[in-house]
């Protein structure tokens, strides 16, 4: 077969006996609709692949990611659309943000021999903070790793063995804190501080080589240049604003970091942009015109550049993404800006090197629910329909992805108009784009209440929004009547729809009062990376789900809603027909940072927020394998060779999105390789497993004893002494007081409408409800004066909200009385051996066997958990039996493994729930026992 074939382009005859895949490789011309070729190289063939990349590097023309002797010309530049080998010297990998790497020394075959090679405390290298907590993903040239500390610092790790070779710390001037990636090119490396400023940094000995203020550069504020990726390319450097108002992308000279061009989502009024395909729009228009007072809606707020762009260097165009439209008066009332709102919640593509506009795309039109679509663009070459396409992956939030032509912006995959419900005080678009191909839920789900259905469907919703309540049998039905009936007059429904209500699905309209609806901003995609592999064509995304209640004052992006699970997973779909291949819903958000990376062994690696590293089969979704590092992942892993090794590395730090406090937060960069012999501080290699997530959302507000508020809780009202017409039937998501009651197993509790009596002057005047999801064990609805009393027998966390307006909700914590048995609990044997049979974690197998007297007349009911000295997260049984008055329990050892420490006398204390005399009871036992490993 001719070079040409391989390749598509006239490089002539094949060099030696390379394999022409190496040498296509080489030349930086390989096309992922090629990924057959890999395929259909031998095993043997395939497993040479990392060495014979880094000789075939040398070959052609470009050296694109070839390991070249210490101070050779032009190192480090990032690769356009193909494949990374040793090094992944862009946040996405390669500029395409493909996340996909030609290794294959580590594969499936031999994924258990797969250990932490080192760690490294980033924070703990001078200078020293004591900062956790870091959105970052790493990159790596020439063998090292560069990558945002937690205080927003830059730190230079040696890829092999882990060890610092400098750090960077801004003196004159603050660091920006949250950092989601530097890049690196031209013998520097680039990344962003406080005061908007760029900063470009020696890539050997981390010297400040110069920085640079664009803004005052350009003349004009360009908004906060902070958190976003850096992206390097070709003597340019990229750099996004966010946060803030009105934000622009801006591109500055690698040289000298001087000011070369920008361009803003909210463009100046009068200025028309004319595309490639002869369209022509006044986009400023599109935001209505401007106010009494003189403001232009489309210069004061949205439309900011939340995530870095992608390169294409043939087409010698710049990719971005512009975020939702957040004026006039917020992001969720979009009554004084009527029109599309361009460029909010849309793609550009511009000339990389002038910044001049090529095309855009708008993904939703009159964007009123913070759903901008701003996860890094993929750029791909793929097959449609038996044809070459050059195409782009766009869309997040929404559960939609775009696949459009790069080269125009055209849609290469069926996109259809759907009408929509409008309310005509929110001026909504009539219609808004949906691929025909949809990889998410569009609509809620209002499943029935029933401790059986708990947690049930993923994307359920919590009861009485969009007014379904709970009938007598828990099935939440459709009420006309509630609260919703205030907009019907307001609403238009599309012509030959059977719809007479909003089902709470994809861009049902809100005004003052809350609509759930989904995704959600917070739900999708969000801002984790994708993973286009050219091995198996498929397209890799991580979503969230979080349904959010939208109205006109909300705060931020809506309310999601107080008591729902917020969860998530990882999704497959073909790139050349958007049909999903797999989906596997692992029960974390993975919307905020925990991006994938694909490798040409078919392995995909993602980080989880509560600290664990998987590695799955990327064509099933199967998990394959799973490493603890101790801290919650935000960022993607990376994989790179040095010295014929392979290694997959991934910073641990943490973050808060989507569950705040209660992420474990760290600052560990771990790097893993096959036979790994790294150890910890407790003799394994695993961290220990992580605090328990927060996955319900929460209340609004501390915990209350009940005994301090006679175990009552009033409803409608935010506090229990305000006697005001203002705090009267209350719907802020704090009108029950108190909203976080904590009270013993066995206590009754009082709901009370609050009236005359507790109030005298300014009683509530509506009824209100205290409807229990998702069990559905209460739902009295009260009117003033009146009360309702439930026992509560069981330990656990019962939500409830009101059917007048859902937005105020509590919760009641019951909590267990322990009962303490000394001596009851024993190990068998005494002595725990967690060692590994083959030298890695993976071999880390069998059970730990425990045994616990019981006293008379108790009955196992609720679960068995082992307390360990390293983790505030319990080591849940594997297995429980109950023999006469003797409870029979294993543990895993390898979930035991990593949460003990080495010791003569380690203590153990078991935790279960057992039944006695008609009460739910908790007996504890503690035993010392001596763990070797």
């Amino acid at each position: 077969m001719s070079l040409r074939q391989y390749c598509g382009g006239e490089y002539g005859t094949l060099p030696g006996d390379l394999p022409p895949i190496m040498v296509c490789l080489a030349v930086r011309r390989v096309h992922p609709a090629d990924h057959w070729v890999v395929g259909s190289l031998s095993m043997k063939t395939r497993a040479l692949l990392p060495v014979l990349l880094v000789v075939a590097v040398t070959v052609g023309p470009s050296t694109a990611f070839a390991v070249e002797p210490a101070g050779g010309a032009g190192r480090s530049e990032p690769p356009g659309l193909v494949p990374t080998g040793a090094d992944m010297p862009a946040v996405g990998g390669n500029l395409a943000n493909q996340h996909y790497s030609a290794l294959t020394q580590i594969n499936q075959r031999n994924l258990g021999r797969l250990a932490p090679a080192w760690r490294t405390h980033v924070s703990a290298v001078p200078p020293i903070s004591d900062d956790v907590g870091q959105q970052t993903t790493p990159i790596v040239a020439d063998g090292v790793i560069y990558l945002d500390t937690p205080g927003g610092e830059v730190i230079a790790v040696d890829g092999a063995t882990g060890r610092p070779k400098w750090k960077w710390a801004p003196e004159g001037f603050e660091a920006a804190d949250t950092r989601r990636g530097v890049s690196i090119g031209g013998g520097k490396v680039y990344t962003l501080a406080g005061g908007d400023r760029i900063v470009a940094l020696d890539k050997d000995t981390g010297e400040q080589a110069w920085v640079s203020q664009p803004a005052a550069q350009a003349g004009v504020d360009l908004g906060n240049i902070d958190r976003v990726a850096t992206v390097y390319s070709d003597g340019v450097v990229y750099a996004h604003a966010a946060n803030g108002d009105r934000a622009a992308v801006v591109a500055v000279r690698a040289s000298d970091g001087a000011y070369l061009w920008h361009f803003f989502g909210g463009p100046e009024r009068g200025t028309i942009y004319s595309d490639v395909n002869g369209r022509s729009v006044d986009a400023d228009a599109t935001w209505g015109p401007a106010l009494p007072d003189g403001t232009e809606c489309g210069l004061v707020g949205g439309a900011t550049p939340w995530m870095h762009g992608a390169v294409d260097p043939e087409l010698g165009l710049y990719y971005l993404t512009f975020g939702n439209p957040r004026s006039c008066r917020s992001s969720q009332d979009g009554s004084l800006r009527p029109g599309d709102n361009l460029f909010s919640t849309t793609m550009v593509a511009l000339d990389r090197r002038t910044g001049a506009y090529k095309w855009h795309y708008q993904s939703i039109r009159h964007d009123v629910w913070d759903m901008d679509n701003v996860h890094p663009p993929t750029l791909a070459d793929i097959r449609i329909n038996g044809q070459k396409r050059k195409v782009v992956f766009y869309g997040s939030k929404s559960g939609h992805q775009f696949v459009l032509d790069r080269t125009n912006g055209k849609p290469v995959l069926p996109v259809v108009e759907k009408p929509m419900i409008q309310d005509s005080r929110q001026r909504n678009a009539a219609t808004q784009p949906f691929p025909a191909e949809r990889l998410l839920p569009e609509c809620v789900a209002w499943q029935k209440l029933d401790p059986r259905t708990v947690p049930g469907d993923p994307w359920r919703a919590v009861p009485n929004y969009n007014g379904y309540q709970p009938d007598a049998d828990g099935n939440l039905v459709f009420n006309p009547d509630s609260y919703v009936k205030a907009d019907e007059p307001f609403l238009t429904y599309p012509p030959g729809s059977t719809a007479d209500h909003r089902r709470g699905c994809m861009y049902d309209p809100q005004w003052d009062l809350p609509i759930l609806s989904t995704t959600s901003p917070n739900g999708g995609g969000d801002w984790s990376n994708h993973s286009y592999s050219h091995s198996t064509n498929m397209v890799y995304y991580p979503y969230g789900v979080n349904p959010v209640a939208h109205w006109n004052g909300a705060a931020s992006n809506g309310q999601r809603a107080i008591g729902q699970y917020q969860t998530g997973g990882i999704l497959a779909y073909d790139a050349s027909t958007g049909k999903m291949k797999w989906r596997n819903h692992l029960g974390t958000d993975m919307a905020h940072g925990q991006g994938p990376l694909t490798t040409a062994a078919d392995l995909l690696f993602v980080g989880q927020i509560d600290g664990r590293l998987l590695a799955m089969d990327a064509r099933s979704g199967a998990v394959r394998w799973q490493f603890q590092t101790g801290s919650g992942i935000a960022g993607a892993p990376i994989t790179y060779l040095v010295d014929g090794v392979q290694y997959v590395a991934v910073l641990a730090a943490g973050s808060t999105n989507p569950y705040g406090a209660s992420v474990t937060q760290g600052d560990s960069l771990w790097a893993f390789k096959l036979d790994g012999a790294y150890t910890t501080e407790s003799g394994s290699q695993e961290g220990p497993d992580t605090a328990p997530l927060t996955i319900r959302r929460p209340v609004q507000g501390d915990p209350v004893e009940g005994a301090t508020v006679r175990n009552t809780v009033l409803l409608g009202r935010q506090d229990r002494t305000t006697d005001t017409a203002a705090a009267r039937d209350s719907t802020s998501q704090r009108g029950m007081a108190p909203t976080h009651l904590r009270v013993p197993v066995g206590t009754t509790v009082t709901f009370l409408n609050p009236g005359a009596e507790t109030f005298p002057d300014n009683p509530n005047r509506l009824s209100h409800c205290a409807t229990q999801y998702f069990e559905g064990l209460f739902n009295p609805r009260l009117a003033p004066g009146e009360r309702f009393e439930f026992t509560f027998d069981r330990a656990g966390e019962y939500y409830f909200n009101d059917c007048t307006d859902p937005r105020p909700a509590g919760k009641i914590e019951v909590y267990p009385t322990p009962r303490d048995l000394p001596g009851a609990l024993r190990f068998v044997p005494s002595t725990l051996d967690l060692g590994s049979r083959t030298g890695v974690f993976t071999g880390v197998r069998g059970v730990v066997t425990a045994t616990v007297r019981l006293p008379a007349g108790y009955r196992l009911d609720g679960d068995v958990v082992l307390r360990a000295p390293l983790s505030r997260t319990p080591v849940a049984a594997k297995h429980t039996t109950t023999l006469g008055r003797t409870l029979v329990v294993t543990f895993d050892r390898a979930d035991l493994d990593n949460n003990v420490p080495v010791g003569d006398a380690v203590p153990l204390t078991l935790v279960a729930e057992f039944q006695h005399q008609g009460k739910q009871q908790q007996l504890t036992s503690t035993a010392t026992v001596r763990v070797v490993k």
